[in-house]
């Protein structure tokens, strides 16, 4: 698969894997609500078998934000790993980012899209996302102790 890149002002949104600093991406799931504790090299597994978006200064490379999907490119999609630097919050950057993911041309036509998120509600419904109609027809099967445990 082909990459795309956008660019805006001073930073550029990529789904070129290659640039991914998987580093980078650690220590801040590291210290997510959702992702406490993680594995470098579960992080490593997640970058490469899903859809990336890093997002990156123009003049300096450096990664200030990512957001990733999980799908099958025809019905179903999962964002996960949503996330904004810091020093870079404030400027529309999280809305332009899942704007890219949600217009990604390869991501159109899919009957369901899913996120988990516990704070970025507003950002999320600005894109088409909503709570759960039927949340009694979902499951989950959910270890929330995986990474201290170590499992793979």
């Amino acid at each position: 698969m082909d990459f795309h890149e956008w660019t805006r002002g001073d930073f550029v949104i990529s789904t070129d894997r290659s640039r991914v600093d998987v580093e980078a991406v650690h220590r801040f799931l590291q210290s997510s609500y959702w992702a406490a504790g993680i594995p470098l090299e579960v992080v490593r597994r997640s970058v490469a078998n899903s859809l990336p978006f890093g997002l990156y200064r123009v003049a300096t490379g450096e990664q200030v934000g990512f957001a990733r999907v999980t799908t099958d490119f025809a019905t179903f999609a999962y964002l996960a790993d949503v996330f904004i630097a810091d020093a870079v919050r404030g400027h529309g950057l999280g809305k332009w980012l899942v704007e890219r993911i949600v217009g990604h041309p390869e991501l159109q036509g899919l009957r369901r899209w899913m996120l988990a998120t516990r704070d970025a509600h507003s950002l999320y419904a600005q894109h088409g996302f909503t709570p759960l109609s039927a949340p009694e027809s979902f499951m989950q099967k959910w270890d929330p102790e995986v990474y201290r445990r170590g499992a793979r």
